[in-house]
């Protein structure tokens, strides 16, 4: 049943996010930039502990 669940959570999302890039593109644009910069901002923070981390944790 859960699986089941998953499926129609995944298919409800894709449905949704196809709606958003056919009704409003620079909308959809707006939030895959909004994504990636957030990616980018926790890869950095990782980055960032790591080099602390390597450099003593001081």
């Amino acid at each position: 049943m859960a699986v089941n669940a998953k499926k129609i959570a995944v298919y409800v999302l894709v449905v949704f996010a196809l709606y958003v890039i056919v009704t409003d593109p620079a909308k959809a644009a707006d939030y895959v930039q909004i994504g990636f910069e957030g990616i980018s901002d926790a890869a950095k923070a990782i980055g960032d502990f790591f080099t602390w981390l390597a450099n003593g944790a001081h």
